[in-house]
Parts: structure tokens; C-alpha cells; sequence
């Protein structure tokens, strides 16, 4: 059965590296779908809350990034599963003209069989040969002609089954791709809900200007507060260190350092969930000449009670209480700084040596929000935290 085996060599060859993506798709479409959830959670809450208009909208425009990336998917899985598909039918022609071929030969050996069922005939044939060479040879066809027969059949049978399993996968995967294009469907639809709570928020922020641009100075004056403890904070243990009046802290510090700056791009999150605001200046999503708050971190939505964990080793430098960000904690890690705000508790306290993935405390609602406001700061610089985390 060779050409069994390089059939279906070739098969899984060409069906493993679509595997592998599919795999990765379907853990790229849990990821979107577990962030949707928890944006779900927020616009729920915000809905019997005051939450400024601004806030849901940047919530559900994420929501709505988030489920165009799922239809997108869709459509590849479709797209995937048509390859599969297509291989699989090649597969069955394949396999379909072999058995073909096996059972022409069975009827030739078969007829062979049959002309020659006399003895008489067979002694005859024998005696008839030109040489003793050719009465051997003549002797060890008659004699392996039913032992060629049953080897025929035998791989006839097996042939058989291999082409009907190879028919019921095919089916299979044909199911499938109708299952994921009635989800793809389905993504479409929420999408275009979606689509129309957002314009329908645009229009009511429109119509609010006076008030939107008041809720925005009160959170310039959060933000700049914010940004100005921290800078204060950042500085004073610049000045003083972690290592104060001992050259083995001294050292421990530079290492810690380089360690933080050898594992750029390779920290861990310190929470689950949607990006919802990302690093820098940004201008308005209506208002197209106003400028909003830079934003020195990233703000990740998460659900009430997420546990926050620590990205690297360090050592808790200082926890404050921030309007509009709650408790917040700094961490140092040498000459790098990581900051945690808007937590509802705190697990750790000034002075504490953690390490990474240590938990430092849980998000709570702050202002009719879950979010997490993560800084990493290099020096008295802020970086892009996504530049770091993995």
C-alpha cells in the first residue's frame, strides 16, 4: 500500500501548516471574544451610571475593532476550509482512480484464471514451452496466480475503506465550513448594531459640546495631577534609590536594570483585557480639532475585581491615592519605574520586593469605569508600554 501512505503523506504535509494556523486563529478569536465580553460588562454598568458619553463611545468603537477582526477571521476560516476541502477531494480522485486501476487488474487476473480452470489446459501450456526455462517460469505463474489473486482483493478492500473514511471527512469538513460561515453571519450582524449605537453616540456628542468640553478640563486637571505625582514620585527615587548608602544595592539595581531592558518587548501584561486608550497625544473622536489629554500609558478594560500583577521583579516604591485613578502603585526596577493606578485594593505595601507576576492588588469602578492605567517610565521619561509588554 505505497502510494497509500504518500497520498496521505502529502495530505498531512500540506493540511499540518493549516493546522497550525487555524489553532492560532482560534486562540486569537477566544482572545477577541473574552475582550468583547468584558466591554460588554462595562457599557452594561455604564449604562446605569453617569459615564461621560466619550468613554462609551471609546468603548464601543473598540468593541466594534473587535468584531470586524472576528469577521475577518471568519472569512479566513472559510477561506481555510475551502483549501481543506479541495486537498481532501484531490485526495479521493486519487484514491478513486487507484482502486479503479487495482480492479481492472483483479478482472484480468481473474479471466486468467478462469481460461485456464482445466487442468488438462494448464498441463498442455506447460509442455508446450520452448525450453525448461520457460516451463519454470510458466510453472510459478500458475502456481502464484491465486496468491496474486487474493493479494488484489485484499488491497482493493483496504483501498475501499481508506476512500470512504477519506468521503466521511470530507463531509465533516464541509459541515464545518457552513457552521463557522452562519457564525460569520452572525458577527455581521452584531457588527452593524454596533456600527449604529456608535453613530448614535456621535450625533448625542455633537449636540453637547459645552458639556463635553467641561468633563474634558476636569480630566486634564486629573491627568496633569496624575503625571506631575508621578514625575515627583519617579525623581525622588532617582535621588534616593532603592539602594541608598549600600554599593551591593548599588549593583543589585544596575542588574535589575539590564535585566528589565534585556526583556523589552517580552514582559508580561499585567492584566487580561482590550486596550481602550493607547500612549500619546490623541485628538478627539468627534471634535476632530480638540486636542485630549496625553496619555503617558495604556488603559486596559477589564471586569470589576481583576487581579493586577506585577511585570517584573522590583521593589514597591510608593502607593498613593490619585482623584480620578484611585490607588496607584509605583514599582521600581533600577532605573525603570512600572505604575499601576485605578485599584480598588492593594497587596503589597512600601518597601515590598516582588517579583514578576506577584499580585499587587484588584481593579475597582472608578467614575463609572473598570480600567486598569498602566505606566512604564525609563528614568524620568515615559515609554510606550506596549513597546515592552509581549
Amino acid at each position: 500500500m505505497r502510494w497509500f501512505a504518500i497520498i496521505l503523506m502529502s495530505l498531512s504535509l500540506a493540511l499540518s501548516v493549516q493546522g497550525q494556523n487555524v489553532k492560532t486563529q482560534e486562540e486569537k478569536r477566544a482572545r477577541l471574544e473574552r475582550e468583547i465580553e468584558i466591554l460588554d460588562r462595562q457599557l452594561s454598568e455604564n449604562a446605569s451610571k453617569s459615564s461621560s458619553m466619550l468613554s462609551n463611545l471609546t468603548l464601543i468603537r473598540k468593541k466594534v475593532s473587535n468584531r470586524k477582526a472576528l469577521v475577518a477571521e471568519s472569512e479566513r476560516q472559510v477561506r481555510q476550509y475551502s483549501d481543506k476541502i479541495y486537498l481532501k477531494q484531490r485526495t479521493i480522485n486519487r484514491m478513486q482512480a487507484r482502486i479503479d486501476t487495482l480492479s481492472q487488474h483483479y478482472t484480468k487476473l481473474v479471466l486468467s484464471a478462469y481460461k485456464n480452470r482445466d487442468a488438462r489446459l494448464w498441463y498442455m501450456y506447460m509442455l508446450a514451452s520452448d525450453n525448461l526455462g520457460q516451463a519454470f517460469r510458466r510453472m510459478y505463474y500458475f502456481k502464484n496466480l491465486s496468491s496474486q489473486m487474493n493479494q488484489e482483493a485484499r488491497r482493493i478492500k483496504e483501498a475501499k475503506l481508506e476512500l470512504e473514511k477519506e468521503r466521511e471527512e470530507l463531509q465533516a469538513l464541509k459541515k464545518e465550513a457552513e457552521s463557522v460561515k452562519v457564525v460569520r453571519a452572525a458577527e455581521l450582524k452584531k457588527l452593524q448594531g454596533e456600527e449604529k449605537q456608535s453613530n448614535k453616540i456621535v450625533k448625542q456628542l455633537q449636540s453637547n459640546r459645552k458639556k463635553y468640553q467641561a468633563q474634558l478640563a476636569s480630566k486634564k486637571k486629573e491627568v496633569d495631577a496624575l503625571n506631575r505625582e508621578i514625575e515627583r514620585m519617579v525623581s525622588s527615587a532617582m535621588k534616593g534609590g532603592a539602594s541608598k548608602g549600600s554599593s551591593a544595592k548599588t549593583e543589585y539595581d544596575k542588574k535589575l536594570a539590564a535585566e528589565f531592558s534585556r526583556n523589552k518587548g517580552n514582559l508580561p501584561w499585567p492584566a487580561d483585557g482590550p486596550v481602550v486608550d493607547r500612549f500619546g497625544q490623541k485628538y478627539h473622536p468627534v471634535y476632530k480639532n480638540l486636542k485630549l489629554p496625553p496619555n503617558n500609558g495604556v488603559d486596559i478594560a477589564l471586569s470589576k475585581g481583576t487581579k493586577v500583577r506585577a511585570v517584573f521583579d522590583g521593589v514597591v516604591k510608593q502607593i498613593v491615592v490619585m482623584p480620578g485613578y484611585n490607588k496607584c502603585i509605583l514599582v521600581q526596577h533600577g532605573n525603570y519605574f512600572t505604575f499601576y493606578c485605578k485599584l480598588g485594593s492593594t497587596s503589597v505595601k512600601a518597601g515590598d520586593k516582588i517579583k514578576t507576576g506577584d499580585l499587587l492588588g484588584t481593579v475597582d469602578m472608578i467614575n463609572g469605569q473598570v480600567l486598569l492605567h498602566f505606566q512604564v517610565w525609563q528614568g524620568n521619561k515615559p515609554q510606550n508600554p506596549e513597546h515592552w509588554l509581549r
